[in-house]
Order: C-alpha cells, then sequence, then structure tokens
C-alpha cells in the first residue's frame, strides 16, 4: 500500500493527487506483473490486478485474500510502472482485467463504457462508506467502484513548540499564517507546505476551506468566487514571509523534517503518524487544515482507490460477485488490508470506528476529521483541470501573480472542460 515510511514509489497515497499532490515514499517490493495464484475455486478463472504497492506484505495478503475464494479461481497480477496507463490500454482489449483497482480517471472509463455499474453491490452498505470518497465513484446516481481504503492529509503541530512560542494550535487560516511566522526562528521554520511552497500538494484544500469546492453540486465551477483569490493569496502571504520551510532534505510526504525539530507544523499523510509518534511520543497534534472566512470550514483531503469489474470482461457476473465478496462481505479482509500493511483508514465507517489502532489520541481525531471534514476531487474534475489549476496555484504561490487574475483564466478552462464532458454524456 504506500509505503508507510520514507522515500517513496507509487501506492495509497496517489490517490490524493487531486485531493492534494502526489505523495511519494519507501522502497518499492520488487517483483514480475504476474506473481498471484488462484484460490482453489471450482468456479471460472478471473483475474484481478493491483497496481504495485510499496509496503512490505501488502502482495502477499491480496494474494492470501484471492485464494480464500471459493467461487472462482482468482489470479492476482501485480502491476509495476504506470499503472493507471497500462490499465486504461488493457481495458481496449479482451486480454484485460476481469477485476482491477481504478484510480483516476474514472469518469472517462464510465463513459466509454468500460466499467460495469456495481450499485446492487453495494447498495445494501452504501450509507457505511465513507461518503467523501464514495462520492467520486458515483455517476448519474449509479456506482461504478467500491472504495478500499481511505488515505488522508493533515496538519500535525508541535505541541511542544507551540506552547514556548504561546501560540495556539491555528483554527483559521489567519491563525495559522500569523502562528508560522511567530515560530519561524533562526533554526526552525513556522510551517512545511513541500518544498515547492505547496504549490504542487494544496490541490483544491485551501477552496474547500474557504467554503467553495472545485465543482459544485449543481455540475458548475465551484471556486467563481472572490472568497477563492482571497484565500489563496493568504498561501502565497506564507511563502512571502518566509515563514515557509523550503529544501528540506525530503519533502512533504515523508515526516523528517517535523520530526527532526526544521520546522513546528508540517502538512502530511495519515501514514506518517506511526513515525511521528515513534519519534515524539505524545508531544504532537493533528488538525485539518483551518477554514478561511465567514462561510469557511476545516478541510481535510481524503481519496480511495477502488475495486472496479472490466465492461469487456468475459466472466462480468462471476467478477461482480468476487469484489462484493471482497470488498463488501469480508470487512476482516478490508480491515486487515487498510492497518496491517501500513496506516489507512478502513473505507467503511463502521470499520474505522470499530479499529483498536484508530480509537485513541491522533489517530481517533484523523477518523473524526475524515469522517467530518473529508473531501475527495469530485468526478467531473478532470487531468485537465487538474492541470490548469495546478499550474496556476503554482504562479501565485511561488511568483506572486494575481490570484483574481489567475482563477479567472481557471474558471474559463474548467467551463469549457466541463462542456466537453457534458456533450461527450449525451453522445
Amino acid at each position: 500500500m504506500t509505503n508507510s515510511g520514507v522515500g517513496d514509489g507509487p501506492g495509497r497515497r496517489r490517490v490524493l493527487t487531486g485531493a492534494g499532490g502526489i505523495a511519494l515514499g519507501g522502497a518499492l517490493v520488487a517483483c514480475g506483473s504476474n506473481t498471484g495464484r488462484g484460490g482453489g475455486g471450482s468456479g471460472p478463472e478471473i483475474s484481478q490486478w493491483y497496481h504495485q504497492y510499496g509496503e512490505p506484505g501488502t502482495q502477499q495478503a491480496v494474494q492470501r485474500y484471492a485464494a480464500a475464494y471459493k467461487k472462482a479461481e482468482v489470479r492476482v497480477q501485480w502491476r509495476p510502472g504506470d499503472y493507471d496507463r497500462q490499465t486504461a490500454a488493457a481495458l481496449l482489449t479482451d486480454s484485460g482485467p476481469d477485476v482491477f483497482e481504478v484510480n483516476g480517471p474514472l469518469l472517462d472509463q464510465i463513459q466509454g463504457g468500460q466499467v460495469v455499474d456495481l450499485t446492487a453491490e453495494v447498495e445494501p452498505v452504501k450509507d457505511d462508506f465513507n461518503q467523501a470518497v464514495l462520492a467520486p465513484k458515483i455517476w448519474q446516481d449509479r456506482i461504478w467502484g467500491i472504495p478500499q481504503t481511505v488515505d488522508l492529509q493533515l496538519l500535525y503541530y508541535r505541541k511542544s513548540l507551540l506552547k514556548a512560542g504561546g501560540v495556539a494550535p491555528p483554527q483559521t487560516l489567519d491563525e495559522l499564517v500569523d502562528a508560522a511566522g511567530t515560530l519561524t526562528t533562526k533554526k526552525t521554520k513556522g510551517l512545511f507546505l513541500g518544498n515547492d511552497g505547496g504549490a504542487g500538494m494544496l490541490g483544491g484544500t485551501p477552496l474547500f476551506a474557504a467554503g467553495l469546492s472545485l465543482i459544485g453540486d449543481d455540475g458548475k465551477v465551484g471556486f467563481d468566487d472572490p472568497a477563492a483569490a482571497r484565500t489563496l493569496g493568504k498561501i502565497r502571504q506564507l511563502y512571502a514571509d518566509k515563514s515557509l520551510l523550503l529544501g528540506a532534505p525530503t519533502d512533504w510526504s515523508d515526516p523528517a523534517a517535523f520530526v527532526q525539530g526544521l520546522t513546528a507544523m508540517q502538512w502530511s499523510g495519515l501514514w506518517a503518524l506511526p513515525m511521528v509518534r515513534k519519534a515524539l511520543g505524545d508531544d504532537f497534534g493533528v488538525l485539518p487544515f483551518p477554514r478561511d472566512g465567514s462561510g469557511g470550514r476545516p478541510a481535510v483531503p481524503v481519496g480511495a482507490y477502488g475495486s472496479a469489474v472490466s465492461a469487456r470482461s468475459k466472466r462480468k457476473a462471476a467478477a461482480k460477485a468476487f469484489a462484493r465478496w471482497l470488498w463488501v462481505e469480508r470487512t476482516d479482509f478490508q480491515q486487515d488490508f487498510a492497518l496491517s500493511y501500513g496506516f489507512h483508514i478502513p473505507a467503511r465507517l463502521s470499520l474505522a470506528k470499530n479499529a483498536k489502532h484508530l480509537q485513541h489520541g491522533a489517530a481517533a481525531d484523523a477518523v473524526r476529521f475524515a469522517t467530518e471534514h473529508g473531501h475527495a476531487e469530485p468526478l467531473l474534475w478532470t487531468t485537465a483541470d487538474r492541470t490548469v489549476y495546478q499550474d496556476a496555484l503554482s504562479r501565485i504561490i511561488k511568483d506572486g501573480a494575481n490570484p483574481e487574475t489567475e482563477l479567472k483564466g481557471v474558471v474559463r478552462k474548467v467551463n469549457a472542460e466541463l462542456q466537453r464532458v457534458r456533450k461527450k454524456s449525451r453522445a
């Protein structure tokens, strides 16, 4: 699953690309593309694809799950390399997977008729899924993928450093800006948002903190509002005030800068929590991204790989039954997958609530934040949207470009992309 440590290769953190940047971490497990072994079932043979997780034990775990299924022979394929590109190409052929992990762009796969409707499989437990990660799997009121686990990003803060500086844990963006400045000394910076000042990682999180969204419930641009420019201007202020740590030995996904005292606060992922706790004990806390403005709200970017079934599969009924068995019925495997090979939240609310690893301290806070404040990239937010927004965000933060001017350009291009998507949907 995502690398639980330092460094990084593609893993579960990749689901947070749009919600707030690409996280990369420790050494990958070296393995071939077809190392799975089926499970002794006497039914049809179905293939199941996973992208290459970096956490030790994950590959063996998913093979064990497959072996436990008795109604079909499940062949697990572990796919190194550019998984999304491999999958996109394979879904156009008859030799692709029957069941496979999907990150994005799921909308293209839905509109292209490449995945099957899984509403009936999920509906009995629909309300038990974290709704923030389920929503991007829904199109035209039908469910097209089953969330597997939840990854999220959080603000870590060092209790002792904040206390010494007379600073309370920030609840608003203005308080975060002030705290970062106050906590900046000759030895320690106030805040670490990544070596690029947060330009590549924050994504739409500040917009959600302003009470906005990327795509609204009405299907229109959700940040065509003066509050967006105001909020992004404050992120620029953090950069201009020189209260951000830049040029750290490792980037934001690794908590090394935080545990080594290079920064009093750091934005990172839930996966970092065990390392932070081991290094600092109880001398830390976690927060959502602070709200901004009177209409703002705390923001927690979340993401989840989903399990989908190929429309080209010759064994669709068997594939759907297996996906339901593993990701709906076998809650024991779901909890094992989330917590035994890294540190993640099960996608099911009941499992997250009852997991003993998540019942105390910062971990319990993280579960609550993900449930109450979680947001994910909406299904209609395409790669083209993400690119134009990220480019504008980088210019605002690093170059001091005018937020209003930059966002006007982004809104125009996103509107054009939404029109293209709607036209494709009607075709």
